[in-house]
């Protein structure tokens, strides 16, 4: 038996925690550089405010229905979340932290009424860290999916609380279901699901496996199965190695000289080589992409990326910087307004393994470079956060972010936390 516990509307609940006067208001939180809607309350969502859309464009109409808009806080929200999951590890020895918002529990050897003891986690969760979750029940990790969802909808005589056993019409249910509405299956697979007759979850259940690996392979298939309540999906203990790390930022305004967007990517760079030594793992590559606006409907939209191979994977963020610079240099364009800038490390392959170019003449690491970089990352540790940075990364701050809605680090940051006043 599976448990998915998922924080209802995380971002929003994690701004209301230390401040209850939000609670029952409208709130959306803005992505990087207070651009687009990425998280919603219950209540926002009640207003019709659609997600993604840039905040510019309803902003205005949005003015006097008492809507509370914060910018990203990630420092907060990450760590409201590394609580709740703490807080889940005190139920079950065994779980899955699937998403920043979400943890699958191994139930296999709890005993008795599995609806009570979600109540009991879901009371638990809220009156510690003060997040609101819901918690579906179900004998593989699709179906406890579903459950969560359905416990969202209200589904549950349990209220937050959904036990996929406990469904009087469990086929019913998935007849209802559609399948794009399913974990796994996108818009793309679920038109091919509809041309082959398979229209909802009840008739994927139900669909020969073998059909399905023939028409989508061992996905879909190992979908189907749990559906149908066959297990096939283990709990991911151990985190798999990262393929790629992304940093990408909108600019707090459009740059057009060269020199601005050298320090912008410097930046990335670094920040990506500091989640890079978080992990035993080296970077074969670089790439770095530009683009400008696409709301800027009366200037040329371009975007371009390119990609640098280096002659031996690293950690080093000086040489990444290097690189970087490099790859930028190749799809500048003078003359043009850049509004997003970003550096990916592809490709990342284990410390110790990694292969260089035969005819290579770049020496591997210096253990004396890796100490150099471990000792940065200890200087720049919380609460110094970005103590000691690189000199190219300081050129021009119009590359900055705009986080003019941004709420206190209440708990990582001693000038955040809460003062309380007695009368």
């Amino acid at each position: 038996m599976f448990a998915l516990v998922d924080c209802n509307n995380f971002y929003a609940s994690c701004e209301r925690v230390f401040r209850p006067a939000l609670e029952g208001r409208p709130i959306v939180v803005l992505s990087n550089n207070d651009g687009c809607v990425v998280a919603r309350s219950a209540e926002a969502k009640a207003l019709g405010i659609p997600m993604a859309k840039p905040w510019f464009k309803i902003e205005a109409a949005l003015r006097g229905q008492g809507v509370a808009v914060f910018s990203s806080n990630y420092a907060l929200y990450g760590d409201l979340s590394a609580r709740v999951m703490q807080t889940l590890a005190r139920f079950c020895p065994r779980l899955e932290t699937y998403s920043i918002d979400e943890s699958f529990l191994d139930l296999s050897g709890a005993r008795g009424d599995l609806a009570a003891l979600g109540l009991e986690i879901a009371r638990t969760v809220k009156q510690w860290t003060g997040i609101p979750v819901s918690v579906g029940i179900g004998p593989t990790k699709t179906l406890a999916k579903v459950a969560n969802r359905l416990a969202k909808k209200g589904r549950g005589p349990s209220g937050p609380v959904l036990d996929w056993a406990r469904l009087p019409d469990p086929r019913g249910t998935l007849a209802g279901l559609a399948p794009e509405d399913v974990w796994g299956i996108s818009a793309r697979w679920g038109t091919r699901l509809r041309q082959l007759g398979l229209g909802h979850a009840l008739a994927l259940a139900e669909a020969d496996p073998r059909r399905l690996r023939q028409a989508f392979g061992v996905v879909v298939e190992r979908i189907g199965r749990e559906l149908a309540g066959v297990p096939c999906l283990p709990l991911e203990l151990v985190p798999p190695p990262r393929k790629q790390i992304l940093v990408s930022r909108s600019f707090g305004r459009r740059l057009a000289a060269l020199d601005d967007l050298r320090g912008a990517v410097a930046a990335f760079a670094a920040r990506a080589g500091e989640k890079l030594r978080r992990q035993p793992l080296r970077a074969p590559a670089v790439t770095v992409f530009l683009q400008t606006s696409p709301f800027a409907e009366a200037e040329p939209f371009y975007a371009n990326g390119a990609t640098l191979v280096l002659d031996r994977p690293t950690r080093d963020s000086g040489k990444l910087m290097h690189v970087a610079q490099r790859a930028l240099e190749r799809i500048f364009r003078p003359g043009l307004a850049y509004q997003k800038a970003g550096v990916l490390l592809p490709d990342l392959v284990p410390a110790g393994v990694e292969q260089g170019l035969l005819f290579s003449e770049q020496p591997a690491d210096d253990p004396r470079t890796d100490r150099l970089m471990d000792c940065l990352d200890a200087l720049n540790r919380r609460p110094a956060h970005r103590a000691v940075r690189y000199a190219s990364e300081l050129f021009g701050d119009g590359w900055r972010m705009r986080q003019r809605h941004k709420s206190p680090a209440y708990t990582t940051d001693w000038a955040g936390l809460p003062v309380v006043w007695a009368h």
